[in-house]
């Protein structure tokens, strides 16, 4: 169980940062206390049911995403969400940073 509830930790981190928010902030948006998300995010201690439903929620993710790491239809429906407001413009430019983004990737693994 301490390496699952570490990678749900590092998840949490993660897309916290991403978002660029405190654990301050996000404590407040999941109605915790902030506590509760440094001991989520270091994995020394699991979050209740309710918590993990309320942190999934303010950082927009799924909880297949925060408890097993996997990307479900609910998490793609939300990235196109997003790239539904663009120009064409922009569209085909996001197009060419996510095929150099997956080159750059794909170079690592074969190093």
């Amino acid at each position: 169980m301490g390496k699952l509830l570490k990678e749900m930790g590092q998840r949490m981190l993660d897309r916290r940062k991403q978002l660029r928010l405190t654990q301050e902030t996000l404590a407040k948006m999941a109605h915790v206390t902030p506590q509760t998300i440094s001991t989520a995010e270091l994995g020394t201690k699991a979050m209740r049911p309710e918590t993990i439903l309320n942190v999934c929620e303010a950082l927009d993710i799924s909880t297949d995403y925060l408890l097993r790491g996997r990307v479900i239809e609910d998490d793609a429906r939300l990235l196109h969400q997003k790239i539904s407001s663009l120009t064409p413009s922009q569209y085909r430019h996001l197009e060419d940073i996510i095929d150099s983004y997956i080159a750059a990737i794909q170079e690592q693994k074969e190093v």
